[in-house]
């Protein structure tokens, strides 16, 4: 007689008795449940598994459709390893680069000695679809890491074989379509015939590859213009790549040999010598009276905004700080959300005709009196604090909805100057594995506000979805009108940022959802060698972050 299993499906809130070794897909076989786009993969115990998965124990499980982060991700990675694969049963052993997530897809560079042709991109989606079709197993395979590391080698996939050497483990795992292998660092499908919606366009000298939508994942995403952020990303991989550091792997033989100063110093350097730049743009525009600073959480927005203003100064500007925050209106007027709560990341939550009166008045040369927000009688009031601009001041105003034109919409366009600051993560795992630059974020956002906010790792991650919302919302839609772009992201600081978090995500406990995250971005940091942050100078902008900063918050 077979053992047996019993499962709590989540989903259904049943106990299903299963043979123990079921795979997740028969589990899921016999639960009879029934969904449009999954299962993807499922948390299992709140750890996020494909759906290769076998049980040996009594488990919870719950099944995850294309709806989900991880469910996306899981897909994802799918196609990238049947775009790759594609490519070699086409091209051979040439080099892959898929790297920089821009246009709400994937830009996907092919070393084939010369340029990509649309010839060529029609082939590589066609034999993509011929992959897709053939229904064709795709095998997780568990090795020893000194078996992966010679298969790699032989392959001639270095990338990879620095990431598995320097992660000192006993067995690691890679996938198999056919004969042809690859290593990623999550789940992947167990089919090729899974993936049922994807394309492959040509994109500036590579190709996009396009994913279905989150929010509809019966439809690809929508494919807007970024190509003021698809350059930001090129222009530090090509610096990257004159250094030597493109990967992980390149990064952690770097800090093994002593180089994590050298590193930190010329980073630092180059972060000031671009706020500098920006600075000088500023200046050479004679016209300009307002810099509107925006970008997402945990970009490192005010930082960005206090060293901006110490470089204005050099350039022999004034700036004076104006919060957005005191141009709320009353909480009574304030819109609500879905949820019937008050929406303070809406613009009209914002008194915008008192913003361009007051503005347009000081570029005037009168002088105004700022309102104030009392947060806790949710009133505007006089602040008693009145403002004339100087000859040679500049208005600096930080803020989420900086950038969007309604905000400062009767304020003359040759008096405004626009930067979007985000931080965009341009380190690779290795060439077939991008650090999604969310992830960077909520790092920083995981670590700021245990520190100074009192809230746990666990309360971060929960609120994080809500904040992606309000940022695909009110931010990203805009970050094109930018002027001027930032690039906040450190070469080396997932390196610095794992000693702060991993304790920190190590306290989320296991029966709770925002476990699987936390599961998830501890093993993620696991590929770092870790840098001290006591390394960092006082005003680098991870202090805003980490602690220690010379500026005030």
């Amino acid at each position: 007689m077979k053992q047996m299993l019993l499962i709590r499906c989540k989903n259904n809130k049943k106990v299903l008795k299963v043979n123990v070794g079921s795979t997740l897909s028969e589990v899921f076989s016999a639960s009879e449940l029934k969904m449009d786009h999954g299962p993807v993969c499922a948390r299992v115990n709140n750890k996020v598994q494909g759906m290769h998965y076998r049980l040996y124990n009594d488990k919870d499980v719950e099944f995850l459709d294309m709806r989900s982060g991880s469910g996306s991700r899981t897909y994802t990675r799918t196609l990238f390893f049947i775009c790759c694969k594609a490519i070699n049963d086409l091209y051979g052993n040439v080099e892959v680069r898929i790297d920089i997530p821009v246009s709400k897809g994937y830009y996907v560079h092919v070393k084939l000695g010369r340029d990509i042709t649309a010839d060529d991109v029609a082939r590589i989606r066609c034999r993509m679809q011929e992959i897709i079709d053939a229904d064709t197993p795709i095998r997780r395979r568990m090795v020893t890491a000194e078996e992966a590391i010679r298969l790699f080698s032989e392959k001639g996939d270095m990338s990879k074989v620095k990431l598995l050497k320097g992660q000192g483990k006993l067995y690691t795992v890679y996938y198999q379509i056919d004969d042809f292998i690859d290593y990623f660092y999550g789940a992947l499908l167990t089919s090729t015939s899974e993936v049922y919606l994807f394309d492959l366009v040509a994109y500036s000298d590579g190709m996009l590859l396009r994913v279905p939508s989150r929010e509809d994942p019966g439809q690809l995403c929508p494919m807007p213009r970024q190509q003021k952020m698809f350059d930001v990303f090129k222009e530090h991989h090509e610096w990257q790549n004159i250094i030597g550091l493109r990967t992980v792997g390149d990064l952690n033989d770097a800090v093994d040999k002593g180089f994590a100063t050298d590193i930190i110093n010329v980073n630092e350097a180059l972060q000031e010598k671009k706020i500098a730049r920006i600075a000088d743009q500023i200046a050479a525009r004679h016209d300009v009276k307002l810099v509107l600073l925006a970008g997402p959480s945990s970009s490192g927005k005010t930082t960005t905004c206090k060293r901006l203003s110490i470089q204005l100064l050099t350039c022999g500007l004034k700036p004076l700080q104006i919060s957005l925050d005191d141009y709320f209106i009353d909480r009574d007027k304030t819109p609500l959300d879905a949820n019937g709560e008050y929406d303070y990341e809406s613009i009209h939550a914002l008194n915008i005709a008192l913003i361009n009166e007051q503005f347009n008045a000081l570029f005037k040369g009168e002088e105004i009196e700022l309102p104030r927000y009392n947060f806790q009688t949710g009133k505007s009031e006089k602040s008693g604090k009145r403002l004339k601009l100087g000859p040679n001041d500049i208005v600096v105003v930080e803020g989420i909805h900086a950038l969007n034109p309604e905000l400062t919409a009767q304020i003359p366009e040759q008096q405004k100057f626009r930067v979007y600051v985000s931080a965009l993560t341009t380190i690779l795992l290795d060439e077939h594995n991008y650090i999604p630059t969310t992830d960077n974020r909520l790092l920083r956002r995981i670590i700021r506000d245990y520190k100074y906010r009192g809230v746990s790792a666990q309360e971060s991650i929960h609120r994080w979805p809500s904040v992606r919302a309000g940022e695909e919302r009110w931010i990203f839609p805009y970050q094109e009108n930018a002027d001027a772009m930032f690039n906040s992201a450190m070469l080396y600081e997932l390196a610095v940022i794992k000693q702060q978090a991993e304790p920190l995500l190590e306290q989320v406990p296991e029966n709770c959802e925002e476990y699987a995250e936390a599961h998830r971005l501890l093993k993620f940091l696991r590929y770092f060698h870790a840098i001290s942050y006591r390394q960092l100078a006082p005003t680098s902008l991870l202090r805003e972050f980490l602690g220690g900063s010379s500026f005030k918050y």
